[in-house]
């Protein structure tokens, strides 16, 4: 297995991520292993939701050039 080697971590976060690990009964590494794990699940699904944000926006109506907008047809159909 890999190993990676981190340099410079700013005391505060050391501290934190210390802290973290002890309130989960975690070694300090099994800590960031697993805070790494959930940062790149989360890049994953930001990933994905920009992907489905943009099949939707491809997807979606859009009127003909030059055709009525609808407060225009809504307007029409009350006055009759």
């Amino acid at each position: 297995m890999p190993t990676l080697h981190v340099r410079a971590v700013p005391d505060d976060l050391y501290a934190r991520l210390q802290g973290l690990a002890q309130a989960k009964q975690r070694s300090l590494s099994a800590e960031v292993v697993t805070l790494l794990y959930k940062a790149l699940q989360a890049e994953d699904m930001r990933q994905q939701q920009a992907l489905t944000l943009a099949k939707i926006r491809r997807r979606r109506f859009r009127p003909p050039k030059g055709a009525p907008n609808s407060l225009t047809l809504l307007r029409e159909d009350r006055r009759r």
